[in-house]
């Protein structure tokens, strides 16, 4: 059995709220948040900086309407949103877990903990990456996720995937060198 709230999130759905008025409304406040910090647009006055709300909202309110209007991007966002969140809790579970062990007050793990923070915002970032990738699709039906694994798979001894795994190795030798601590200029032999 239905229950009625069952019904009111399927007539909902049926009326395009998620299809339509959410996705609209989250590019929308994206777009205006972006464009009223950057001040890109210009500013009302010079001496109060007070950004340019009318032509910022409508800049926002087209924008929105185009991705609206575009049936991949909506199933896009629709697709990745809740796996964006689910790493959001994973992640505020692993923070709850840390503060378990620091002392009473506020955890700056950046500051306490520098590259571990690095690693875990490099590895957030991959992961939401592979999110949008995972939910993108191609004409095919197929992801852009499951087609580069899958192409990976099958070119492995490949030219061109071996040159990505030679460019990463030569990236991370680099930063390896680059971030070694500096000596003094004095001496050494």
């Amino acid at each position: 059995m239905v229950s009625p709230l069952g019904n009111a999130v399927e007539f909902l759905r049926n009326f395009g709220l998620f299809d339509i008025i959410l996705p609209f409304l989250l590019i929308f406040t994206i777009v205006f948040a972006i464009l009223e910090k950057t001040r890109i647009l210009g500013v009302e006055s010079e001496e109060k900086k007070i950004p340019k709300k009318n032509l910022n909202s409508m800049v926002a309110f087209t924008i929105g309407l185009l991705v609206v209007a575009t049936n991949k991007v909506v199933t896009a966002i629709n697709g990745a949103l809740p796996n964006v969140i689910l790493l959001l809790v994973i992640s505020f579970a692993f923070l709850l877990l840390i503060s378990i062990f620091h002392k009473t007050g506020e955890l700056d793990f950046k500051t306490a903990h520098g590259r571990w923070y690095m690693f875990f915002v490099f590895a957030l970032f991959i992961g939401v990456a592979l999110i949008f990738l995972g939910s993108i699709p191609l004409d095919s039906g197929q992801t852009w996720l499951a087609f580069g694994w899958e192409y990976i798979l099958n070119n492995w001894g490949g030219s061109v995937v071996s040159s990505f795994i030679l460019l990463g190795v030569v990236l991370l030798a680099m930063a390896f060198i680059t971030s070694g601590t500096k000596r003094s200029e004095g001496g050494g032999a």
